[in-house]
């Protein structure tokens, strides 16, 4: 299959590296030259510049550009596509770029690769980023059929593990487990940040270790996207982050009345309930 992909980062360049091995013809297309040419150099694509129209012979084209930017990269490629081809992308967002996209292009299929790492840049892209990882994809009841057996057979040369749902299911989960922790995490920053003693805030910074680490990652990535995660998710993210600040209030109230028996059980819960999301 003739792949072309937009946006040469992180996702962008492990696509084409672990899609070139089982036999796919890679374009690429990126903002600057020098990323074009360091994708040949690293093998990430067959062919790689800066003009969408490179993209004219592509069977299916995965945009892998900031959530924001999907739309117009769409309407700049319409022209130069086949109407045979098969749009998809990896936003971490649905509902809005299924109902943008679809009425433009009929063979988009929605999709959401759940992988990444801490780095960024097409320096940072690896062959197995996707191996064992969930690809969600979100067809309705118009895409073709055609379309999601492309976008799937992509899937499973990458090792994912598949799943299927609506665009408004993958929405409200994906509010719970990527788009909530990014702003508590950020809070839990924010929050330890604003200490007024600079003594105390030195040697907290000073004492941080592993479980500040984990906790505080997501909310120190890229601002840009935690932006567009709230902008384009915006009922969901609230909606979770209402129900997390209820939570939170019961926490309050336990600590703040001594009811330690209350709080000894809602440890235990969240102890039980958290092997349910990751093993």
């Amino acid at each position: 299959m003739k792949v072309g992909v937009v946006g040469l980062g992180l996702i962008g360049g492990s696509l084409g590296l672990a899609l070139r091995p089982c036999g796919h013809q890679i374009f690429g297309v990126a903002r600057r030259p020098e990323t074009a040419a360091r994708a040949i150099e690293l093998g990430i694509a067959d062919r790689a510049g800066c003009d969408l129209s490179l993209l004219a012979e592509a069977d299916l084209v995965v945009l892998c550009t900031p959530i924001g930017a999907i739309e117009p990269t769409v309407r700049q490629l319409i022209p130069r596509l086949s109407p045979r081809t098969v749009l998809t992308d990896v936003g971490s967002v649905k509902q809005a770029i299924v109902q943008a996209i679809e009425p433009l292009w009929p063979n988009f299929v929605g999709a959401h690769p759940m992988a990444g790492t801490a780095d960024s840049g097409i320096e940072a892209a690896l062959p197995d980023l996707f191996v064992g990882r969930p690809f969600a994809i979100t067809p309705t009841d118009r895409t073709p059929t055609e379309a999601i057996a492309r976008v799937t057979a992509i899937a499973q040369d990458l090792r994912s593990t598949l799943y299927r749902c609506t665009p408004e299911q993958h929405d409200r989960a994906v509010a719970w487990i990527s788009h909530l922790p990014v702003a508590i995490s950020a809070s839990l920053i924010a929050a330890c940040g604003a200490e007024p003693d600079p003594e105390t805030l030195a040697l907290a910074q000073s004492l941080a270790s592993s479980g500040f680490r984990d906790t505080s990652r997501v909310g120190g990535g890229n601002p840009e996207l935690g932006v567009m995660m709230a902008q384009f998710n915006r009922p969901e993210l609230l909606r979770s982050l209402q129900r997390y600040r209820d939570q939170l209030d019961q926490i309050i109230e336990a600590i703040d009345q001594q009811d330690w028996a209350a709080l000894q059980i809602c440890y235990e819960q969240t102890q039980q309930a958290r092997s349910a999301f990751v093993d």
